[in-house]
């Protein structure tokens, strides 16, 4: 989509490196539920294309799964807080 900014704030993986949990961070935030939900639609894809980048770097690649990264969100939402 155009006039959205996407960046990975945060990758969790699993000790046995089998699922990888993914925290995007989505500006502006109001089409962030939109975006993620896309990119998990379509994470075969991009588990592919991170296959063809590291697949000889990594045994397994890992089950990969998007979520939204609203801490952000929060860390405004408190700064208003404490400003009134």
């Amino acid at each position: 989509m155009r006039g959205v900014l996407v960046s990975v704030s945060a990758c969790r993986i699993s000790p046995d490196m089998s699922q990888c949990r993914v925290y995007l961070s989505v500006f502006p935030s109001g089409k962030a539920e939109e975006i993620v939900k896309n990119i998990n639609i379509n994470q075969r894809q991009v588990r592919y294309e991170l296959g063809t980048r590291v697949g000889k770097q990594l045994r397994i690649i890992p089950e990969l799964k998007f979520f939204v990264d609203d801490s952000l969100d929060y860390v405004e939402h408190i700064d208003k807080l404490l400003k009134k």
